[in-house]
């Protein structure tokens, strides 16, 4: 670059002085060439005011030219100038620059010296430690009668013994915090559940009975031959019995809503005194669409205030059968919405799928009234719901909300606001000999196994503890045990909520001394 712009001052300066001398010259070679008569002529035109003037011109473009020139000449003298300075000024530069990289590179090579002097060094002094290491290795084999091998499987056996140790250490310290922390969090959510769900529950008894205004109306109500109560019980499919309890008729039936129908129907005989088979199968037929139409509007009821849409009328209809469904005294209709809300609490608070676990806990126990076919509520339940394409995941949390090992947390919410709304005070009642029965049976069921000597059942039925002989049942058959009287239970005998088996063995020694 510096080259090119020297070249370029240069040719501007030849270009300036070759203007300047050669137009005199061209003047004189013009003058040569002109014979004498037309100088002459020339003379006489050269007086004349147009050549004067062309020839002031003339001088004057000269001037002005060389002016051009010597300013052309100049300016490229003056870039030539910088031009030159700036090339010392960068071999200046460049020279500077070299020296340092001299410098540097002197630098860097008295600094490789050294390190290679260094690591020879420490190469020297790492051979002197092996060396050391080696001769104290066999020094140690020596005094210790072991082998370099047995001596590190030696330590490798008191690290992991000592790494085991700490970690079993760890591991448990940190199972005891984490549970502390999950029992505090988990009865924080219950108690709000229990607030956010609880409603005022009236325990209701099944036995329904009808008040006679006069004992006389018995005989009326049994009709001639007995033809009105036989037409009454065919076509309520009830059982009366008119001798238990004086001024009163007791309805006996296993099905609550053939139940209430019977009840409703008997109620309006009686107040109508018309009874008559004719009247009798009016009554009932115009109870029942009552029923009917009560039941729907109860389970629609139920749908919308836990916020359930979209669901077939058939469903809706054996939703409202839990109006007259009870389950030791608590209305499967409230348990049902208790249980709903409870476990959609839950779920929001742990961020489980809420649309799950509420669909699940509003037909978790609908095979309670499906009284047409035989088996448990929750199998016959499942079978019914696959008809009306339920999400497989709410068929799952129905089918495992008695289980004790359930597949999701949608399933343990379920089974867990079932128990809540079930054990928790006030909720169910019993007779008390129903009661008794309960707690003997769950006592026969411990005992009805070899090896236990003694079963109480404590806390209300919820809980069985069962004494063992130690010399006939073992330390590892004892859960074993405890599994089988709970599987026994469980396939034999009806009760709310769970019931906790706990297995006790102890042996006892004692000697005398004389």
């Amino acid at each position: 670059m510096v080259i090119t712009y020297v070249l370029l001052a240069l040719a501007i300066i030849i270009a300036g002085v070759a203007v300047v001398k050669f137009a005199p010259k061209q003047k004189s070679q013009l003058e040569e060439k002109v014979s004498p008569e037309v100088i002459i002529s020339n003379t006489v035109v050269e007086n004349d005011p147009l050549v004067l003037e062309a020839k002031a011109r003339a001088k004057d473009v000269i001037v002005e030219a060389k002016t051009a020139a010597l300013q052309i000449q100049t300016k490229a003298q003056e870039q030539a100038r910088q031009i030159r300075e700036e090339a010392m000024e960068s071999e200046r530069k460049i020279s500077v620059m070299k020296a340092q990289v001299d410098a540097k590179e002197k630098e860097f090579e008295s600094e490789r010296k050294n390190i290679e002097a260094v690591k020879e060094k420490l190469e020297k002094k790492q051979e002197d430690i092996e060396s050391a290491h080696k001769k104290q290795i066999e020094t140690l084999e020596r005094i210790s009668s072991m082998s370099r091998e047995e001596g590190r499987e030696l330590l490798l056996k008191n690290l992991d013994r000592s790494l085991t140790e700490e970690k079993s250490k760890r591991i448990m310290q940190n199972e005891e915090e984490i549970k502390i922390d999950a029992q505090e969090k988990s009865k924080q959510i219950l108690m709000d559940a229990l607030e956010f769900g609880s409603t005022d529950i009236v325990i209701e008894h099944s036995t329904s009975k009808v008040k006679l205004p006069d004992e006389e109306l018995k005989g009326r109500i049994i009709g001639k031959e007995g033809r009105n109560i036989r037409t009454f019980e065919e076509l309520t499919g009830v059982d009366l019995d008119m001798d238990s309890s004086p001024g009163d008729i007791i309805v006996s039936c296993f099905d609550s809503v053939r139940r209430a129908v019977a009840t409703t129907a008997l109620e309006r005989l009686i107040a109508d005194g018309r009874i008559q088979p004719a009247r009798i199968e009016e009554i009932v037929d115009q109870t029942k669409k009552e029923i009917d139409n009560l039941m729907y509007k109860a389970g629609d009821t139920l749908c919308h205030k836990i916020g359930l849409y979209n669901i077939s009328k058939e469903l809706i209809q054996t939703l409202g059968r839990f109006r007259y469904r009870f389950s030791y005294g608590q209305n499967m209709l409230e348990h049902t919405m208790e249980t709903a809300r409870i476990g959609m609490f839950i779920a929001k608070e742990i961020g489980a799928n809420v649309d799950t676990v509420k669909m699940a806990c509003v037909f978790h126990d609908i095979g309670k009234v499906l009284t047409d076919k035989d088996g448990s509520h929750v199998e016959l339940g499942v079978e019914y719901l696959n008809k009306f394409k339920i999400p497989e995941n709410v068929i799952k949390c129905i089918a495992e909300h008695h289980d004790d090992k359930q597949g999701s947390v949608e399933s343990a919410i379920v089974a867990l606001a079932d128990h809540v709304s079930g054990a928790r005070p006030g909720s169910r009642g019993e007779d008390y000999e129903s009661y008794i029965k309960r707690l003997k049976d769950l006592e026969e069921a411990a005992t009805s196994f070899d090896g236990v000597e003694k079963a109480y059942a404590v806390a209300a039925g919820r809980e069985v503890r069962v004494f063992v002989s130690p010399e006939k049942v073992d330390d590892y058959s004892t859960a074993l045990l405890a599994k089988e009287i709970a599987r026994k239970i469980e396939l034999e005998q009806n009760y709310p909520g769970v019931v906790k088996v706990i297995v006790i063995r102890e042996t006892r020694v004692s000697e005398t001394a004389k």
